[in-house]
């Protein structure tokens, strides 16, 4: 129905939501940038159809499927742009009560990830043949880049300026401090942009030298930022209302967290198809059904133990959920026992 809508309204939306002038450099400015560099990408791929279509019968055609293969490769670039565009852009619109991008777009979103990595996977498999290339064109490679395209539009005419109209400059300037994390889709951001000096949300003003007094003993912030830093798991923590209230910051996070979603309600900082799994945890643990969920995944080349904890005070009441996640592959490997002293390398 998504794509459906934005079909039937394409022309309307043309003439009503030009693109605004923005200054190089802003958030807005390097998304454009990124997707006029995947249309570029998409059309080499038409090119190389193209060329497919004029060899004869079961020609070989290696070196067109390399240039395929690598042509695919550039197109997985775009989990960046999505990735920016969830976790910054998206938290943000969310607090001017905006939700539809996260429930909607986030979905399409996936099913654009799903089609690429079946298209990536697709074009490696494909043979030396023409006619093996045609048949990936027609099982896999249409449907992917016509996804990418449609999502291009979307955001075009409809996320883009609907942003411009809504966000605040300091919320721009959060969205473009926090950006690097996530990466850069096929080119570099420009340079000119200047965000405000202060950024709204993400300025935290409790000092260092703070002691927070518990009843086993004390600690500063810093000390207790630098703690939870130094642990080699990231640790997130969701108030009773379900919004996101800490993170930490470690060096080697295993799934990237932005600052714009301090305040957020976690269910929008999931896909749409985990927002069940999500709200049955949160629910079994906020009526004392349950203490404990835990999952398991391989993720790029790390086995990801993924743990949630309900958080309780003294009196059982809930006071929110705590996450930890942790690649646990170098401990699955451990044998044997270690008794001596020796430094890892």
């Amino acid at each position: 129905m998504c794509d459906l809508h934005s079909q039937v309204t394409r022309d309307v939306l043309v003439q009503v939501a030009p693109p605004a002038s923005i200054q190089a450099g802003h958030p807005v400015d390097t998304f454009r940038r990124e997707n006029s560099a995947l249309k570029q990408v998409i059309a080499t791929m038409r090119g190389i159809s193209a060329e497919i279509a004029n060899l004869d019968g079961n020609a070989s055609a290696k070196e067109v499927i390399l240039r395929l293969r690598q042509s695919a490769n550039d197109l997985m670039d775009l989990d960046k742009h999505y990735q920016r565009k969830e976790h910054a852009l998206f938290s943000c619109l969310e607090r001017h009560g905006i939700t539809g991008p996260s429930k909607v777009m986030w979905a399409k979103d996936d099913d654009v990830r799903n089609l690429l990595k079946q298209m990536n996977q697709a074009a490696h498999d494909c043979g030396p043949t023409s006619d093996e290339a045609r048949q990936f064109f027609n099982q896999h490679a249409t449907a992917a880049l016509s996804a990418v395209e449609e999502m291009i539009f979307k955001e075009e005419n409809i996320l883009f300026p609907m942003s411009l109209q809504t966000l605040t400059e300091n919320e721009w300037a959060e969205i473009w401090s926090v950006s690097p994390q996530y990466g850069w889709c096929l080119v570099e951001p420009q340079t000119g942009y200047a965000p405000p000096v202060t950024t709204g949300a993400t300025t935290r003003t409790v000092p260092h030298d703070a002691t927070i007094m518990m009843a086993t003993g004390h600690v500063t912030v810093e000390q207790l930022t630098a703690m939870l830093s130094t642990l080699p798991l990231d640790l997130t923590f969701v108030d009773a209302q379900d919004r996101v209230a800490f993170f930490s910051e470690g060096p080697d996070r295993i799934f990237a967290r932005s600052k714009a979603i301090i305040g957020r309600k976690v269910q929008h900082c999931h896909p749409p198809r985990s927002a069940d799994t999500v709200n049955k945890i949160l629910e079994d643990f906020r009526f004392g059904r349950q203490n404990v969920a835990e999952f398991w995944i391989n993720f790029h080349s790390k086995f990801v133990h993924i743990r949630y904890f309900a958080v309780r005070n003294t009196q059982g009441d809930y006071l929110g959920t705590v996450e930890l996640t942790q690649d646990i592959a170098p401990l699955r490997e451990l044998q044997g026992e270690k008794r001596l002293m020796q430094y890892s390398e």
